[in-house]
Formats: structure tokens, C-alpha cells, sequence
């Protein structure tokens, strides 16, 4: 039987971040559905830096359809959770289902991939107290606060939490992910 891995989001996810670890994980041959506060068609948005700004810009990015709402996700039946950056989960970590969703993989000690914005999530469950992160730079005190190290490299491995800053860091990210995944010893 095929495992399967959960990816969490809503409308204005990073793209990148969504379908990267979405196409690279089914290209492994796992199956992955992507679950929102609703079925629905997401739309993503695309982050990037552009000369003159203080911090970064966003334009409209691709859309997506989500293949489950929180509400009929079962935990049980996903090997391990993603969870992309973009503005998504500044408002995702109030949903109260979701919080649920990401609690029990914590608490079932399984595999769970953060990127950017995703580590607002997992503080808002509690589960970064004690633990070495990295996320987008500028929420080095939003980690410290949820009691959490952070580093500001490109990814950080913590048992079985794999983070990163954001998309330029992917091909690290997920190759330590699927590290994590298959049992084995991150690659450098």
C-alpha cells in the first residue's frame, strides 16, 4: 500500500511552496492530497524580493484544488504532514480543526515538513518549545518565543521535524525530509 502525506494550506500559500514537495513527493511515489478549511479551487500567491523593497513583494500565483477540507481529514491514515509558508498560515492557525491535524502528528511522533510562515502553525500547537527551527528569517523572535532555537540556515532537522527558511531552499528541504521519511540519516 502506497503512503500517503497530508499537505496543509489555504488561499495565499506560497506556490512554490505547495507544489514542490507536492510533485517531488508523488514523483517518490507517495500519495498526497492537500487539505484546506474547504474543498475548494486554492489560490496560491508567488513571494520574491525586488530591489528597493524592505521586505518581500507578492503577486498572484497559480491556482490548486484542495482535495479534502480539515474537517474530513483523518491524521491516522497520513504518513506525514507538510506544511507550506506564504501568508496561509498567519490565519490557518486559528482554525481549530487544523490545529487538531497538526497536534496529533506531533504527538504520534511523525514526520512533519515546515517552510517559511509554516512553523506560525506548529507554535500555535505548542509543539516548537525546545526544539531547533529555521523559518523565514523575520520570524526568528516569533520561534524563540514559542521557545523554540532558531537557526538561520537552510534547513534544520529535529527528530522528526524537518524546517526551512523558504522556497530557494527546497532541494535541501526535501531531501532531508525524505530522509526523515524513509528512516535514514539526513544527507548532507
Amino acid at each position: 500500500m502506497t503512503e500517503k502525506i497530508l499537505i496543509v494550506t489555504g488561499d495565499a500559500a506560497e506556490s512554490l511552496e505547495v507544489l514542490y514537495p507536492y510533485q517531488r513527493l508523488l514523483e517518490e511515489g507517495y500519495e498526497v492530497h492537500i487539505a484546506a478549511p474547504s474543498r475548494k479551487r486554492l489560490r496560491f500567491v508567488v513571494h520574491d524580493t525586488e530591489s528597493g523593497h524592505d521586505t518581500y513583494t507578492e503577486k498572484p500565483g497559480y491556482t490548486w484544488p484542495a482535495d479534502l477540507a480539515f474537517s474530513e481529514v483523518e491524521p491516522s491514515r497520513y504518513a506525514a504532514v507538510v506544511i507550506p509558508g506564504g501568508r496561509a498560515p498567519e490565519y490557518l492557525r486559528n482554525d481549530p480543526e487544523l490545529r487538531k491535524i497538526v497536534k496529533s502528528f506531533f504527538d504520534a511522533d511523525k514526520p512533519v515538513a515546515q517552510i517559511c510562515h509554516g512553523p506560525l502553525l506548529t507554535a500555535a500547537v505548542g509543539a516548537l518549545d525546545g526544539r531547533r527551527v529555521t523559518a523565514y528569517p523575520a520570524l526568528e523572535f516569533d520561534m524563540q518565543s514559542a521557545g523554540a532555537t532558531f537557526q538561520d540556515v537552510p534547513t534544520v532537522v529535529d527528530g522528526p521535524l524537518v524546517s526551512a527558511r523558504g522556497w530557494p531552499d527546497h532541494p535541501m528541504w526535501m531531501r532531508a525530509f525524505l530522509d526523515v521519511l524513509r528512516g535514514a540519516s539526513p544527507s548532507p
